[in-house]
């Protein structure tokens, strides 16, 4: 039972409580035998008594007389400590005030005898000493009434503070302990599953208890959000990876059981068939090779190499390698470079990779008679490069999901088959993300789209 939290702070708060109970009783105790209400009594006495002596004359038949009715000792002292009178001379001798200066007012001192009284003492104008005493009273009688009269109610009202406590305590055990039990039971039930739930819908844990409590609560919930999303990505990219997988696969199989049937006859009907079998193997071997690369930015094991960058060499030299498809595609492609260009570190292929990706997908999207322009200058310290197309645009259902993989707007944004899977501008986050950097986009349906990609400068420049 103690093992567990719940079980651990009701017992905390058990002990505590107890604790509590024990040094209050102990204090009370003391209270009463340092100072216990009958003493007062002998103190109003002995009070009495002096001031009455301290009145008028002193002449032995008052001092007698005093000292029997209120059943007090009285003693005078001469200013050497001599004893002058003694209501009780039979008594123990007690010590003078010359022999005990360091006694306070009502303290206890011992007679010859051993036995204590209580005393008060006063100096007289003409220099002796007027002592007042009682014996003390003895505590049996004290502890006697404590028992029959206050321990009863004491212990009852003891008991039922305890009970009380204990009650409160497990409230609050529970009031900690039980939102953390349902954490147990959620985190268990989200790793007795792979496939995530029956229903597609991910049973969160309400937010109640403490403060920490609540924000443990709220990053739990936030990693189921983000295990949802991973599972769901897993099942788009399974189903994405079979789809793209099946139009090839099977233009394959066509076209290489035509070879082997007869079918193909003719050497034009095998050559063609050869062909489309080698372009289809080669897309496959595309995506296989792009979804490498993902696999391996994701994991961070990419072999990227750390070197300085010139982007306006590097811009310049995408820019001569995609001229000839912007040519056959009737698109005017555009560079302004400017001159201050930061240098940035990273993996040059890596970054070229980025911008060929981009400028590809906006040629292949741009209708013939349009444009395409490359802008790169410094922001803020930053290299900021922007591409922008005349194309139709991206609708703005489409633009959350645009870096996704194998996610392809629409018919229209595919540019027809044998443009690749999707994964291009996927690679394209993933790779300026290595670098430290970070890529977005801005489209409206009809107005063209433009991607801005931003990157550190290498220290110093």
């Amino acid at each position: 039972m103690f093992s567990s939290i719940r079980g651990r702070l009701w017992l905390s708060y058990a002990a505590l409580i107890v604790a509590a109970l024990a040094i209050l009783s102990a204090v009370i105790a003391v209270f009463l035998l340092r100072n216990p209400f009958i003493y007062r009594q002998t103190f109003v006495r002995l009070e009495a008594a002096e001031s009455l002596l301290l009145r008028g004359t002193r002449s032995p038949g008052k001092i007698d007389l005093v000292a029997q009715a209120l059943d007090v000792r009285v003693l005078v002292f001469s200013p050497a400590g001599m004893l002058l009178s003694d209501t009780s001379a039979d008594e123990g001798a007690l010590r003078t005030p010359v022999q005990e200066r360091r006694f306070r007012r009502f303290e206890a001192i011992k007679d010859a005898n051993g036995d204590a009284w209580l005393h008060s003492r006063t100096r007289l104008p003409d220099g002796s000493w007027l002592l007042v005493a009682a014996p003390r009273p003895r505590l049996l009688p004290v502890l006697d009434t404590l028992k029959d009269e206050l321990w009863r109610p004491m212990t009852q009202g003891a008991l039922i503070a305890l009970l009380l406590a204990l009650i409160l305590a497990y409230l609050l055990a529970r009031w900690i302990a039980d939102p953390l039990q349902q954490l147990v039971g959620a985190a268990r039930s989200v790793a007795a599953t792979t496939s995530g739930p029956a229903d597609g819908r991910t049973e969160y844990v309400s937010e109640r208890g403490p403060h920490e409590v609540r924000e443990l609560t709220r990053a739990f919930n936030a990693m189921l959000r983000r295990v949802e999303a991973s599972q769901k990505s897993q099942k788009e990219f399974v189903a994405n990876v079979s789809h793209e997988l099946k139009t090839p696969l099977t233009s394959i199989q066509g076209f290489s059981q035509a070879i082997m049937d007869g079918t193909a006859d003719s050497p034009d009907s095998r050559h063609q068939a050869a062909e489309i079998i080698h372009d289809e193997a080669a897309r496959m071997h595309r995506m296989a090779v792009d979804l490498l690369e993902l696999a391996r930015l994701d994991a961070g094991t990419a072999e990227l190499k750390n070197a300085p960058v010139y982007l306006g060499a590097l811009l310049a030299g995408v820019q001569e390698r995609l001229r000839p498809m912007a040519v056959a595609s009737g698109v005017t492609l555009e560079f302004l470079l400017a001159d201050d260009l930061p240098t940035v570190a990273g993996d040059g292929d890596g970054l070229a990779r980025v911008f060929t990706n981009l400028l590809d997908n906006a040629l292949k999207f741009t209708p013939r008679g349009g444009r395409v322009s490359v802008n790169a200058q410094r922001d803020r310290g930053e290299a900021q490069i922007t591409i922008a197309d005349t194309g139709r645009g991206i609708s703005p259902h489409d633009i959350p999901r645009i870096f996704d993989r194998f996610y392809q707007a629409d018919s229209a944004r595919r540019g027809g088959e044998g443009h690749g899977a999707g994964l291009g501008l996927a690679i394209a986050r993933e790779m300026t993300e290595a670098h430290g950097g970070r890529i977005s986009v801005r489209s409206a349906l009809g107005q063209g789209a433009e991607f801005v990609v931003h990157l550190p400068p290498l220290e110093g420049r």
